[in-house]
């Protein structure tokens, strides 16, 4: 009995000695990096036109355009996670801001395409870095019982960045007329779509020297002492001296770094099982064709009839409800469960998907040769595909990045983070690439059709595979 009043007293005093304050803000801060993938991603909804006449590319060089951060965004993401097992994850993020700044001013400064693409790069892997570290850097410093509210800020900054984007775009072309027109110091208004970002990413650099490195790196690399401070100036001096030993316990204490070969279950040589779960969440997220919307919502309404002022603002409207449903998950993640969340997501999907690609199938051939929806069906795909952004919003988009932060084991934390964030965004390229082919060949309702399958595939690869994490600790993930 008395040693279950200790037990209960040392949680208590450890709880009160948390400095929970300091955990949300260096978790927001952190997530800037989530709100400059969000910018970053977002930006290029609005200039796809300006790039287009200003490279004269066609729509195969248009595509590789917009899509070509991404393969980026495959490299950052696969070497950050690696990376941070070996420099840090506070290290990785100073780069990816560092990336984010060269990028934004190179974006508005190119020339030609090459230049563009290089710079596109560039800040692509200054997003596939950010979107592995912020979730491993969160996960890695919250308590568990509000660890997946944390986490999910991370989705809230990355659709802030994107409605960010959608609204510089939306007030700088009300501005000039249209993203073609020349605005200030005689610049086209595209090229200053990117160089608005240099601004949040100088925030982003200088606000990263105020937080510590991640504590469970700390012991990885044999600094127990500056991870005691860490844990102490976190949780408490009690609770940090509990938390030292439960990590030493998990991380192995060797000098071997963490390699490859540990994705491999040792019984059997093959990968392990929790890493094939990890790749199958990060394809799903991206093959229900979020990013579509992201970076050709633009394109998407005016091929239907919208004027560009209006689908520009349409942009803006999809980004403030994003936000709205990804309040939501943060109010439900740490109760009901991650699991849950992404079934209902999916499911969701699956049936509004259906309904805008319905709608988007009656589009008629109007007198411009472009294909128009009649006013009623105009309203349903526009309401559907709404509420397909908020299903995501409220699920998939937040809570694979929570569940890709904090399901697997200590030791293989950066490279399971590397090989599924890689996955992701090779997705990510596949689905952005073969879009302005897809919607000249089986059109809008055709490529909806093929995200509400995916969608519905989704469901029973969650039913089946995922495992719930909520309120474990991280210590106890065994992978």
């Amino acid at each position: 009995m008395a040693q279950i009043e200790q037990t209960a007293n040392s949680k208590f005093v450890g709880t009160q000695a948390e400095n929970k304050a300091f955990i949300i803000l260096i978790s927001c801060i952190a997530t800037i990096g989530g709100f400059l993938f969000g910018y970053d991603s977002g930006v290029i909804n609005g200039t796809v036109e300006g790039i287009k006449v200003a490279f004269n590319s066609d729509s195969v060089n248009t595509g590789f355009n917009v899509a070509s951060m991404l393969l980026g965004c495959a490299v950052g993401a696969a070497a950050a996670g690696r990376l941070a097992d070996v420099y840090g994850r506070k290290t990785m993020l100073i780069i990816a801001a560092l990336l984010f700044l060269l990028s934004a001013w190179g974006t508005g400064i190119s020339t030609d395409s090459s230049w563009f693409i290089f710079y596109r790069i560039v800040g692509g892997l200054a997003v596939g870095a950010a979107s592995v570290m912020t979730p491993a850097y969160i996960s890695e410093v919250a308590p568990a019982r509000y660890r997946g509210r944390l986490s999910t800020i991370q989705q809230v900054a990355i659709i802030s960045g994107l409605t960010s984007a959608f609204l510089s775009n939306y007030v700088l072309a009300n501005i000039s007329g249209s993203a073609l027109n020349p605005l200030w110091l005689n610049f086209e208004t595209w090229r200053w779509m990117f160089w608005v970002e240099l601004i949040p990413a100088s925030i982003f650099l200088l606000a990263l020297f105020l937080i510590p490195e991640s504590p469970r790196f700390l012991v990885a690399r044999h600094k127990d002492e500056k991870a005691l401070a860490t844990l102490t100036r976190l949780y408490g001096e009690q609770e940090a001296k509990q938390k030292l030993s439960e990590i030493q316990h998990t991380v192995s204490q060797s000098s071997d770094k963490p390699k490859m070969s540990d994705l491999l279950d040792s019984a059997t040589s093959k990968i392990r099982p929790i890493v094939w779960v990890g790749i199958g969440l990060a394809i799903f997220q991206q093959f229900v064709g979020i990013n579509v919307v992201f970076y050709y919502g633009a394109v998407l309404w005016q091929s239907v009839g919208f004027s560009e002022s209006d689908s520009l603002f349409i942009n803006i409207l999809s980004g403030s409800l994003s936000i709205g449903a990804c309040l939501v998950a943060i109010a439900l993640v740490d109760k009901i469960g991650r699991k849950p969340l992404l079934m209902i997501g999916s499911i969701g999907m699956a049936v509004t998907l259906s309904v805008a690609a319905y709608a988007f199938n009656t589009a008629t051939i109007g007198e411009s040769g472009q294909p128009q929806l009649s006013d009623s069906m105009g309203t349903l795909a526009l309401i559907f595909a709404n509420l397909y952004v908020i299903f995501f919003n409220m699920s998939w988009g937040p809570i694979m990045w929570v569940m890709l932060g904090e399901m697997f084991p200590n030791r293989i934390r950066g490279l399971g983070l590397a090989v599924a964030g890689f996955f992701q965004w090779v997705a990510n390229f596949a689905i952005t690439m073969t879009f302005p082919i897809m919607l000249g060949s089986v059109g809008l309702a055709g490529s909806y059709g093929f995200y509400a399958i995916s969608a519905a595939i989704s469901a029973v690869f969650v039913f089946k595979l995922v495992k719930e994490t909520k309120g474990k600790e991280l210590e106890e993930m065994q992978g």
